[in-house]
């Protein structure tokens, strides 16, 4: 039977829609008052509402120190200087997470050494870590991926049998819990972003925190030149102070600008986090009978961050791989991430470490078929039901199973077998 215009994907002809942007954040009227105050106050740079966000941050976290920065990926540099890491030592990561994951363990003159992931967690596999151990290993960055916590008690066990140091990237996780402990308080360094994308927002920015003084004193020092007085205690009202450089630190601080969104991001993250739960209930609910794996549900004692929802197209099942799945949807006006390519099938890590096809199948087999949908605090009734037509009008026309259903249905909601999802009004939870 001959398909409508209206069933075709765009990508084969069908009518387009307006695009979604991938990980719009919320933002709403009183970060941008905020940001107007810091700017007519005339401290846009670190200051007052820098060290208030860090106070905020520490008090959640219930950890001892918090130094806010101007991303993640130089939080995850100080805390593996602060670590002792250096020339000729290796770190232990995952292929599968962002570039500077590894790529600080190279600018510290460090080899970072790849472990592959477990399925379907997508987080480092622990009985894979110890055959990766030797002499020059000096620690272990576990990547919280998507939001979904380590098995944190194995790695611990592991870094403690050989003396190594623990560097958290909870890019992806912040508000995370592992058996009751929030991530943040586990390692000895956890470091977050806040990043356009996650879940809690400052644009550019991120922050380590720690139980560790001396790590801490470390961190804060090196973030800003090495300057023994931040500009903050320099130039307020406590009157001038001059400074004198006690290392050959960096520019990574970050901004009262930032922390001004910062702040109400962070009075706003529970309500943000209750809407990823409701829309991740309504994806699973509407893709369980598509030819695609679902994220894992959360692991048992465990708070998952829900940053990412990463689907796994079944290639088996499929007439497309998945760059052209990714194109179809695309072409429907759905912005979606891929997340991600496995470091190790890059050209600089592939080059370099003689890296190869079949090193690490795992994080292989996600790397070709992961796409991750629009999933954000931001996203309307409209939004999500655009995303679910969108995934099912695609999957269907580009599965091998025949026949593919003449007509689209929206999915009953989770929460309520009565009720459509257009019928279902996120907006209600902020309430």
């Amino acid at each position: 039977m001959e398909k409508s215009r209206h069933q075709l994907p765009a990508l084969e002809g069908g009518a387009p829609s307006r695009f979604l942007v991938f990980g719009s954040p919320l933002i709403g009227d009183e970060e941008i008052d905020e940001v107007v105050d810091s700017l007519k106050s005339g401290w846009l740079g670190t200051g007052p509402k820098t060290a208030r966000f860090e106070e905020m941050v520490k008090n959640y976290i219930r950890c001892k120190y918090a130094i806010a920065l101007n991303s993640c990926t130089a939080g995850l540099h100080l805390s593996l200087l602060a670590c002792g890491v250096g020339p000729g030592d290796e770190v232990i990561t995952s292929p599968m997470t962002f570039a500077s994951t590894a790529n600080v363990i190279e600018h510290v003159g460090a080899k970072p050494v790849f472990v592959d992931i477990e399925l379907p967690s997508m987080n480092i596999d622990p009985s894979q870590i110890e055959k990766k151990i030797n002499k020059k290993t000096k620690a272990v960055i576990p990547v919280h991926f998507a939001g979904r916590p380590c098995q944190m008690d194995e790695i611990k066990r592991l870094a403690k049998k050989y003396k190594l140091k623990i560097v958290e990237d909870a890019a992806h996780a912040f508000g995370a819990e592992y058996r009751k402990n929030k991530i943040g308080t586990i390692g000895d360094a956890t470091v977050f972003s806040f990043y356009v994308t996650k879940n809690l927002v400052t644009g550019e920015g991120g922050m380590v925190v720690t139980n560790d003084k001396k790590l801490a004193e470390f961190v804060r020092l090196y973030s800003l030149h090495g300057l023994s007085k931040d500009a903050w205690k320099r130039y307020s009202d406590e009157g001038f102070k001059h400074y004198l450089v006690e290392a050959p630190g960096y520019k990574y601080n970050m901004m009262d600008l930032q922390a001004a969104i910062g702040i109400h991001q962070f009075n706003r993250f529970e309500a943000g986090q209750k809407i990823r739960e409701h829309i991740w209930k309504l994806y699973n609910e509407a893709f369980f009978d598509l030819p695609l794996e679902l994220p894992a549900d959360p692991e048992p004692k465990t708070v998952h961050a829900k940053h990412l929802y990463p689907i796994l197209m079944k290639l088996e099942k499929l007439k497309a791989d998945r760059e052209l799945i990714q194109q179809a949807l695309h072409a429907e006006g759905i912005g979606i991430g891929i997340h991600f390519v496995a470091l190790h099938l890059h050209p600089y890590y592939k080059n370099k470490y003689k890296y190869k096809m079949g090193d690490f199948p795992n994080a292989e087999y996600v790397s070709d078929r992961t796409i991750s949908l629009p999933f954000s605090a931001k996203l309307t009734d409209t939004d999500v039901k655009d995303v679910i037509m969108a995934v099912r009008k695609v999957l269907m026309y580009y599965s091998e199973n025949e026949p593919r259903p003449s007509k689209l249905h929206l999915p009953r909601a989770v929460d309520d077998p009565n009720r459509r999802v257009d019928e279902i009004s996120l907006e209600n939870l902020w309430k």
